[in-house]
């Protein structure tokens, strides 16, 4: 587990550092996270996503802390919202391309949960030097404006307030929104003075050109023009008002009583996930389904913040079948893969949200299992998850290797947040197998180039290989990636799950429930 998480994620926080925040103060503006904290409620719970993003990236251009853009769900006037706010500390805020990928993360939970966006423009648009990673794709910077249309034309409300730079095609964000504030002092065009002047020989100020009067009087852009930081943020939070009001996480609601020492077992090799589960669900009864059989994955009933919710959990002792067979904990047999898909389907027949928790090695191996039809039943579960109509919340405890993080819902198959505690591994296979693969492969193309090497040779190389790997299944480079939405500490699960559950039960669309072709 890093033992530096608290130091590292208060750096990041910092976002560009003491300097360029003095110079965005200098400005009369406001950071990205103090004008958070001014826009939300007083008290109210602050759910951060995709804070690491980005984490030991881009360093030839001095990084980019938290993607250059801080976003998560908080709530406003007592609405719970989606906020996206441009950090203009990091770069002018300029899009890299995690930026892209962590703002149309958010577009995605804002559309599938109902939430209202609310987007703090300050932005100096495409960083240039990586234009060609951010500016064509169907995952890059145009396909956030793509999504505004969506989001707009699927009923979402969408705030922008432009409080700084808004330039060149990240113009197109603000104005494809249903409500758009400015502050005095910001620029709003297609091409800035520099930028005009060399490509049509004109001058003319940032102000005529672009400011908050001409895009409120001239060019009637704009709906609301604001003196200052302050001040639109205070009309935002007017404005969000009016909305219908929703199902919002009060302050204390999902803060809990147990400190992190409970959590300790939880991070051992061998445990009853069941314990677990006591301590994240409400104090209610549990219906454990099938609880004889299929043992290495507990599934059944509880609640959570009062609503009911299905739990799919690797159990992470071992157990003996019915046969007399030892099974290992964390990994998926036969048994517990046909009974995770029946469950999967009893729930979405049910429509109750499924939360699942992973500590997985992957499913089981051997001629037995072959034979068994290991292969069979595991289709079978990931055709029941991706089919899955219900809201899905996945939790990533411990181990998240291979194909078990497939069928316990990794981050291909939508689950709408996907949490990780710091002792969270996410890995094709576990260090040592793949040290083993991977050192083995290294060995066979020596050898097939001449080369021998002795003991001490094989054991360096074996431990350069393993440290290379291991850096890589850090959690941390998991949420650089945008693979997990956030690195929560395991004493934070219920308030964070509760946060969790409370957007992704906002809205169902009805869908009916269906699988293609089951291998039974």
């Amino acid at each position: 587990m890093p033992t530096d998480l608290p130091t590292e994620e208060a750096r990041i926080r910092l976002g560009g550092g003491a300097k360029a925040i003095d110079r965005q103060h200098e400005k009369n503006r406001l950071t990205a996270r103090e004008r958070i904290s001014k826009l939300l409620d007083p008290d109210a719970h602050w759910f951060e996503l995709g804070l690491w993003a980005a984490w030991g990236m881009y360093a030839e251009w001095g990084g980019a802390p938290s993607a250059g853009v801080v976003t998560g769900v908080g709530t406003v006037s007592g609405r719970q919202v989606m906020v996206v706010a441009n950090d203009a500390t990091v770069k002018a805020g300029a899009f890299f391309p995690m930026t892209c990928k962590k703002v149309l993360r958010a577009q995605r939970i804002a559309l599938e949960n109902r939430l209202p966006l609310l987007y703090l423009v300050d932005s100096a648009g495409v960083f240039l030097p990586l234009q060609d990673e951010v500016f064509p794709d169907e995952d890059d910077f145009g396909r956030i404006f793509r999504n505004n249309a969506v989001i707009s034309a699927a009923g979402v409300p969408q705030f922008a307030a432009i409080m700084g730079n808004c330039v060149a095609g990240g113009g197109y964000l603000p104005v494809l929104c249903d409500t758009l504030l400015m502050t005095e002092g910001s620029g709003l065009y297609l091409a800035g003075p520099a930028l005009v002047k060399a490509a049509i020989g004109q001058v003319v100020d940032s102000e005529t050109l672009g400011g908050a009067k001409m895009h409120a009087a001239v060019s009637g852009t704009i709906d609301y023009r604001e003196p200052t930081d302050d001040a639109c943020l205070e009309r935002l939070r007017r404005l969000v008002g009016i909305l219908p009001t929703g199902r919002t996480l009060s302050a204390s609601e999902g803060v809990g009583d147990t400190p992190s020492e409970t959590f300790e077992p939880f991070t051992q090799p061998e445990y009853d996930v069941r314990e677990l589960l006591k301590l994240v669900l409400d104090d209610a009864p549990f219906d454990e389904y099938k609880a004889d059989y299929g043992k290495t994955l507990v599934c059944g009933f509880g609640k959570l913040g009062g609503v009911a919710v299905g739990v799919v959990a690797n159990q992470k002792q071992r157990v003996k079948a019915a046969d007399g067979q030892m099974q290992f904990g964390g990994v998926i047999y036969v048994d517990s893969a046909d009974k995770a898909a029946r469950f999967v389907m009893d729930c979405n027949q049910l429509r109750v949200p499924i939360l699942f928790v992973q500590n997985v090695n992957g499913f089981m191996v051997g001629k037995d299992s072959e034979q068994n039809g290991i292969i069979r039943s595991g289709a079978k579960l990931v055709n029941a998850i991706s089919n899955s109509v219900v809201p899905k919340l996945t939790l990533i405890t411990g181990g998240s290797f291979g194909a078990g993080n497939y069928a316990l819902c990794g981050k291909a198959f939508d689950p709408r947040f996907i949490l990780a505690w710091p002792t969270a591994k996410y890995a094709v296979m576990g260090g040592d197998q793949a040290a083993t693969t991977l050192l083995d492969v290294q060995v066979q193309a020596l050898k097939r180039q001449g080369k021998e090497i002795d003991a001490t040779e094989m054991a360096e190389l074996r431990d350069k290989v393993k440290a290379s790997y291991d850096s890589q299944t850090d959690i941390r480079y998991a949420a650089a990636r945008l693979w997990v939405d956030a690195i929560i500490r395991p004493e934070d699960t219920r308030q964070a799950l509760l946060t969790a559950l409370s957007v992704a039960t906002r809205f169902d669309e009805g869908k009916p429930f269906k699988t293609g072709v089951l291998q039974v």
